[in-house]
């Protein structure tokens, strides 16, 4: 199988849905893989990089305003647009991401795209796109579950070192977060999911051959679909600020 472009990657897949229909046998196995066993070091991260942001932005309001009470307000709100979601991907993309282009890349090396050709299977509905679709409900899934564990790690912080009650945090949510900034939330986890096995399974079929081919593979696959994540962060980050 000849390097192909990512254009004609995302086309193939796309239409292989229409065509084809989806394994979802496949699909489930993979959200599996991407999803539940990917809880563990996403619930990690994420609360630590919310009880970051609390403390962080309460000691530099305190050194500007000599006040901190906006904190939970202003921290809730940048956990739910931005960062919960975003720590999750990139997340993604390292863990998921590197495994995917290492296990199609070293399917590609060994032939076994070819022979799937040759079987008359479309590699792209095989390979390409049962991780697309798990991808994409694991991000939904993964989106909730971040920003919930983000805020309840921020609750915690405001309790304990902001000396704030669980009522005043509350309050201070409600005012700051509205419900689409949660829908925008989710559809952000859902686009930057798709960019994983997207660009994880070009790399991988555009593999080099030998151990080397897989590593290098590997490496750039989460390296583009980091950048991809941050860039597509930027573009809808600015055209959601258009419906506030």
């Amino acid at each position: 199988m000849s390097n192909i472009s990512f254009l004609y990657l995302l086309k193939s897949t796309i239409g292989g849905f229409f065509t084809e229909g989806v394994r979802f046998k496949e699909v489930f196995r993979h959200i599996d893989e991407m999803g539940y066993k990917s809880l563990n070091i996403i619930v990690i991260c994420v609360s630590f990089a919310a009880s970051v942001t609390i403390l962080e932005a309460s000691f530099h309001m305190k050194l500007v305003l000599h006040d901190d009470s906006l904190v939970p307000g202003f921290a809730s709100m940048l956990i739910v647009r931005e960062l919960a979601v975003v720590v999750m991907s990139l997340l993604l993309s390292a863990k998921i991401g590197a495994g995917i282009a290492a296990e199609v890349g070293q399917m590609k090396i060994s032939e076994q795209v070819d022979a799937l050709k040759l079987l008359g299977i479309n590699p792209f509905n095989y390979l390409v796109l049962p991780r697309l679709v798990a991808c994409l409900i694991a991000g939904v899934t993964l989106s909730l579950v971040a920003n919930a564990v983000c805020l309840l790690a921020a609750l915690g912080v405001t309790v304990v070192e902001l000396d704030q009650s669980v009522s005043f945090f509350m309050i201070a949510f409600r005012r700051f977060v509205l419900m689409q900034d949660l829908v925008f939330s989710i559809i952000k986890g859902m686009a930057f999911c798709a960019v994983i096995p997207l660009v994880s399974c070009y790399y991988g079929l555009n593999c080099q051959p030998g151990a080397a081919g897989v590593g290098r593979a590997t490496t750039k696959s989460v390296v583009s679909s980091s950048i991809a994540i941050i860039v597509i962060d930027f573009i809808l980050t600015y055209t959601f600020s258009l419906f506030y």
